[in-house]
């Protein structure tokens, strides 16, 4: 898995023209090796990369795409690569192949880049790269794949070619370079293209794999962690001292759903700020930025998440009248109505709303309360305005913090702006000041709760101890900014909040004043 992009690792030029399918190429004493670009030399696939931007930047323009397509693909790839401008610098290169590449083209070998993608697009990959001596490619009339590309490369290089390839339809060129005695080479490979190669007897000479675990890249896309924020839900319940196991079913149900549609907008999200992404010195690991991952696959898991989030929201209603007949909601979809909310302002902050000064902060820590008040909904208990107040503040400052700590690595790294977010560096000190003060409101908040708590001998026989929750508020909120003060601090507050151990014993110690308030 490499740690730096490669524009960090190695600069390329080139002078060379580029060769298309023409007069036939006459090698020396080697043969030419041709290299895919998609899923080998780049692990993603440039054209859904490019579709990706096409729908950030123009999110209209993907209403032509059935039009494009019906001109067959090459035509569609010609489209989208004129539409947009795919950052090739900071593409997700394979750098276990470009190093051998890169000892190929030391001992003269000629090399050339084959691939289905347009012409366009892979002659600025050859550019940037620096190492091939032409271009075999789509050029907006003839799709180069599969049999095409198989016709062009024994036009191109009568006398043999080696060829490295990912998929199960470069199995027929690779099948032609094992029958003509030419070693088989092949980078990240699939596991159709390693099953038909066993049928064939063919073993290939290299693989060049540079690619994260299936599952790991999964479980990092779908960001469970974050599915911590969904503890929010029990919230009200929890505050109340309801102890109704059909409302426990119920939060848990909601908690569930609210995880599989939260995990959905996050691979939105990714899919939508690949490039950015790539630039990012940390978000550029994100499974769909480094190529771990299909954005196709992406998109599919979207769709599942979010019909399984939808029919668990649905049951929610069910669950208590079954568990708890006499605990039924008095709005029996509302969880479903605060899900489908939270769903579209997700998408509008993916869309559009980041990149939106300060509202940005404003959508995100609304996001948590949003997570209270759906939990108020799955229950049917209501939301306090003093919990309500205090989650305003509170999450706003979390909100803050995010910003700020992202400001302090972008001044870290020598930038000034914040790429698609509307901060400058120079902000830093006044986004500390909102944060920091929305900190302190919020338990001034909490400590205004404890004082005119109403029905305290309902709900706590020590309420008085209560009191003790201040400070460890005041010490958890006044060392988060402190440490991102320092720069020391994760850029997601949840990360900082969920595997920092004083974080962890400052939770414990909560829950264990709240028990000794009972």
């Amino acid at each position: 898995m490499p740690e730096e992009p490669i524009s960090d690792q190695m600069q390329f030029e080139t002078d060379e023209q580029t060769q298309l399918i023409g007069a036939p190429f006459s090698p020396g004493p080697v043969l030419p090796l041709c290299v895919d670009l998609d899923g080998t030399l780049v692990r993603s696939d440039t054209l859904i990369d490019s579709a990706a931007v096409l729908a950030r930047q123009a999110p209209l323009a993907l209403l032509k795409l059935p039009g494009w397509l019906s001109g067959g693909k090459a035509a569609l790839k010609r489209h989208i690569t004129q539409a947009v401008t795919l950052d090739v610098e900071h593409l997700p290169y394979n750098l276990k192949l470009l190093r051998y590449l890169e000892e190929q083209h030391a001992s003269g070998r000629p090399l050339f880049l084959a691939t289905a993608a347009d012409s366009i697009l892979a002659q600025r990959v050859a550019n940037h790269i620096g190492l091939f001596s032409g271009v075999l490619a789509s050029d907006g009339a003839h799709n180069l794949a599969g049999a095409n590309k198989l016709a062009a490369f024994q036009q191109r290089f009568p006398q043999g070619f080696c060829y490295i390839g990912n998929a199960s339809a470069d199995l027929p060129l690779l099948d032609a370079c094992a029958g003509a005695g030419v070693e088989v080479l092949v980078a990240n490979p699939t596991p159709g293209l390693l099953r038909g190669l066993r049928a064939r007897n063919i073993v290939p000479a290299q693989s060049f794999i540079d690619r994260s675990s299936p599952l790991r890249a999964w479980l990092k896309a779908i960001r469970l962690h974050q599915w911590a924020k969904n503890v929010l839900i029990f919230l009200p319940l929890l505050l109340a001292h309801m102890r109704s196991v059909g409302l426990i079913a119920s939060a848990l149900v909601a908690f569930f759903s609210f995880g599989l549609c939260a995990s959905a907008t996050y691979i939105i999200n990714d899919l939508l700020d690949i490039e950015a992404d790539r630039i990012h010195p940390r978000k550029r690991r994100r499974p769909f930025a480094a190529g771990d991952l299909s954005a196709l696959q992406g998109v599919a898991v979207v769709g599942i998440f979010f019909v399984g989030a939808v029919l668990l929201a649905a049951a929610v209603p069910r669950v208590v009248s079954v568990l708890s007949p006499g605990s039924a909601l008095p709005r029996p979809f509302s969880f479903l109505g605060w899900l489908l909310f939270y769903t579209v302002t997700t998408l509008a902050y993916s869309l559009r709303l980041k990149r939106a000064l300060l509202i940005d902060v404003i959508v995100l820590s609304g996001l948590y309360t949003i997570r209270i008040l759906a939990g108020s909904a799955a229950t049917g208990v209501t939301v306090s305005t003093w919990l309500a107040g205090f989650s305003i503040f509170f999450f706003l400052s979390l909100a803050f913090v995010k910003r700020f700590a992202e400001l302090e690595s972008l001044k870290a790294r020598g930038g000034e702006t914040s790429m698609g977010r509307g901060y400058h560096v120079e902000d830093i000190e006044q986004l500390r000041s909102f944060g920091s003060s929305s900190a302190y409101a919020s338990v001034v908040v909490f400590t205004l709760y404890i004082s005119n708590l109403s029905n305290a001998h309902e709900l706590y026989r020590h309420s008085t101890r209560l009191w003790l929750l201040v400070p460890v508020l005041l010490l958890w909120l006044s060392r988060l900014w402190l440490l991102a003060s320092r720069g020391q601090l994760d850029e997601d507050p949840v990360v900082y909040a969920i595997t920092d151990k004083r974080s962890l014993a400052l939770g414990a110690l909560v829950v264990l004043i709240v028990l000794s308030a009972l």
